[in-house]
């Protein structure tokens, strides 16, 4: 599959201009008591990133052709979540990481209870962005929209798959207990649900019909499981300096990951039967959905 297009490249620096401008109108700096805990919120969320989740809600957003106001602001609530989880994720209480997307990580450029409370705050804060009717004059799309962010960020997903991934430092017989198909499920939960929101995202806006919104969380479930093996395969071979954080994590802290359990190979094989697999499912959208097949081509063969 071929790397990353020109024109993804575009749409991308694109998009992530025009959701950073949206976070900063969200986050705004304020000179109160507690302006110390914007900066911080700030420096969690802008100024770096791929901001795939947000590009994920905005593409199929125009698929739907929803407006572009209210889609930016739900991209601005995906990115307001991802990093959340990136500034608790470095915590010496969670990974333990001082590098993140190539600076010092929050809780580093500030201290553990600052970054604690800034990831609470971007956290709480993407609700309040949703709930709003700026971002849809229908009370039930943003229930919809409330409830689908809820489930993939809580407990059944983005953080039971963290609390998952943290057990596999503790147990003595992790490899026993971890097998490839709860491997698998926990990359599902940990990294696959929030991409799966992003990209049913824009069919909850647009209203689309059952059938398309299960094409899409298809796709979305194999992009995912991609996403993460790449992550795991670059752990082990990628270039810190390109990455912008630590490499060799994964093995530093006796986690067991499908690249630990299938090696280098059969992992990167089956990521590659996974993207093939995501793009198949893009069928029924025809021309409509060629950006999302060359964001499952990027996802493969990315380098950070």
């Amino acid at each position: 599959m071929p790397g990353m297009s020109e024109a993804l490249k575009a749409e991308l620096a694109e998009a992530s201009t025009a959701v950073e401008d949206v976070l900063g109108r969200l986050l705004p700096e304020i000179s109160t008591a507690e302006s110390r805990l914007f900066e911080a919120m700030r420096y969690a969320t802008l100024n770096g990133g791929k901001r795939l989740r947000p590009f994920l809600v905005l593409t199929t957003a125009r698929m739907f052709n929803v407006s572009e106001g209210a889609a930016l602001r739900v991209a601005a609530a995906v990115e307001m979540v991802h990093c959340y989880s990136l500034v608790h994720d470095d915590l010496p209480a969670m990974d333990n990481d001082d590098l993140r997307r190539g600076r010092p990580s929050c809780h580093k450029q500030f201290d553990e209870a600052t970054a604690i409370l800034a990831g609470d705050a971007l956290l709480t804060r993407s609700f309040e962005v949703l709930a709003n009717d700026s971002t849809h004059p229908d009370p039930a799309v943003r229930v919809d929209l409330v409830t689908a962010l809820a489930q993939a960020s809580g407990p059944n997903g983005m953080v039971g798959g963290q609390m998952i991934d943290l057990l596999t430092e503790r147990l003595d017989n992790t490899r026993e207990i971890l097998d490839v198909a709860a491997i698998t499920r926990m990359h599902q939960m940990k990294t696959g649900r929030l991409i799966g929101f992003s990209c049913m995202a824009g069919g909850i806006l647009g209203k689309a019909p059952a059938q398309l919104r299960h094409a899409l969380s298809a796709y979305a479930h194999d992009l995912g499981l991609v996403f993460q093996i790449v992550d795991d395969l670059l752990d082990v071979e990628g270039d810190p300096a390109e990455m912008g954080k630590t490499k060799g994590k994964d093995a530093a802290a006796g986690k067991v990951t499908i690249v630990s359990l299938l090696g280098t190979d059969r992992a990167r094989d089956q990521a590659r039967i996974l993207a093939d697999q995501a793009i198949e499912h893009l069928k029924p959208f025809d021309g409509e959905a060629d950006r999302l097949r060359d964001v499952a081509a990027y996802v493969l063969n990315r380098h950070s």
